[in-house]
Parts: C-alpha cells; sequence; structure tokens
C-alpha cells in the first residue's frame, strides 16, 4: 500500500491518532513520553504509531503533514501538532475540550 493512503486511512480510521517514537507503555523519547502523558490524562483512548517501527511513515509524514518531528497528535484527521503544543493545550483546557468533543467518535484499531 502506498505510504500516504496508509496514513490517511490511519487517521479516517482512528478519531485520536498519536506517531511517536515507542509505545505508550515504553516511549523511545522525553518528547514522547510528555505527549503520551498529557494525552493520557485525557483520555485512554488513542491510536499510536511507533514511527521507528515504520521507517516508512517516519519519513513520508513530515512531508504529508509539513511538520518535521514526532511526536505528531491527530485528531479528526487534523494535525494538532508536536509536544510543546500538545502541553500547551493540556495547560490551558483545549486538549481535554478537543478529546471531548470527539470521545462519542473514537473508534480503535
Amino acid at each position: 500500500m502506498d505510504v500516504i493512503k496508509k496514513i490517511k486511512k490511519q487517521l479516517k480510521k482512528n478519531i485520536i491518532v498519536l506517531y511517536m517514537k515507542g509505545s505508550p507503555e515504553y516511549p523511545s523519547c522525553g518528547f514522547s513520553a510528555r505527549a503520551v502523558q498529557a494525552l493520557s490524562s485525557c483520555t485512554s483512548k488513542f491510536f499510536y504509531v511507533d514511527v521507528l517501527k515504520d521507517t516508512d511513515i517516519r519519513l513520508a509524514l513530515p512531508k504529508y503533514s509539513k511538520w518535521p518531528t514526532f511526536p505528531q497528535l491527530w485528531i479528526n484527521e487534523r494535525l494538532i501538532g508536536g509536544c510543546d503544543i500538545i502541553l500547551e493545550l493540556l495547560n490551558n483546557g483545549e486538549l481535554l475540550n478537543l478529546v471531548k468533543n470527539c470521545q462519542h467518535n473514537i473508534k480503535l484499531k
């Protein structure tokens, strides 16, 4: 499958997607760990992709999203941002609102 089609399929199938290094249980970088911690404080229902295990996505997603780094949080097929933005949204209450507004639509793989 074409990697961009794969990314689009993941985003369409899953309301909340975190592209990260490692897994939520074992993040492989501090930025991914902080992003998981912030997102997990709002919901436990999100899909993640370990970009260290999927080289094609790791190389293609920054071009597709026009966002150069990981993690990347997507909600409703829209890029929210990376670690700093996720933490800012958590601190001002917007992350919880974003998650609550889509909570009833979450589909997990």
